[in-house]
């Protein structure tokens, strides 16, 4: 077997597209060729990052944002459709606020320290996607840590402090000074994709990158 392909996703935790990324990355990765490995990482991205640390409601900041809320359910319905083939489920009705993400992606990289990074990231979009729960509030990170088998006390112990803050603005920094504008974005081996690809591009890019690695 060869080394394993590296991927690293940059995403945001309140982008609709990183949710539907997230999916069809996972369906790439269910159906790839026998022998290939992969090193998956999540780095973080704030699209918000002047959001208030308490969050805001979500009908006036969306309002406000784009304009009206109509244009706003607008742009909800075609993430909608747009997620249907993948199976993945939204419940904007369920969305009654915009979180701030700060403290999701801390508690990401403490989930990446525990080798459980990739399942709290899949947990956490779909808590506020298809669930309506607030993912800025540190019960409620801390739940869904407790869901994957994390320990629920240690992250409400680790979410209050200041724990890998330094590390995400840097980790964040490094994406801006490297043209990262949007999300999500994918490297694979080196490649990159730009925004939600099919799942059968992922996966054609990761065999391609462990073809090349193995010819090395």
């Amino acid at each position: 077997m060869s080394a394993p392909v590296k991927i690293t996703v940059t995403s945001d935790f309140i982008c609709p597209w990183c949710y539907i990324g997230e999916r069809r990355l996972r369906r790439a990765l269910e159906n790839l060729p026998e022998g290939i490995a992969v090193d998956l990482d999540w780095l973080p991205f704030e699209l918000n990052p002047d959001m208030p640390a308490e969050g805001l409601d979500r009908k006036a900041y969306r309002s406000a944002k784009f304009g009206s809320w109509d244009y706003s359910q607008s742009l909800d319905a075609k993430t909608v459709e747009a997620g249907r083939p993948d199976g993945v489920r939204f419940d904007y009705d369920a969305m009654t606020r915009t979180p701030n993400s700060f403290l999701a992606h801390r508690m990401a990289l403490f989930a990446r320290q525990e080798g459980k990074q990739t399942a709290f990231v899949e947990a956490v979009l779909r808590a506020y996607f298809a669930e309506g729960r607030d993912i800025g509030r540190a019960e409620t990170l801390a739940g869904i840590a407790g869901e994957i088998g994390l320990e629920r006390e240690a992250a409400l112990a680790f979410l209050p402090g200041d724990g890998l803050a330094l590390e995400v603005r840097a980790l964040e920094m490094h994406a801006r000074g490297r043209g990262i504008n949007g999300v999500p974005h994918f490297e694979i081996g080196g490649r990159v994709l730009y925004g939600a690809q099919p799942a059968e591009t992922i996966r054609q890019a990761i065999v391609e990158a462990a073809a090349l690695a193995g010819a090395d």
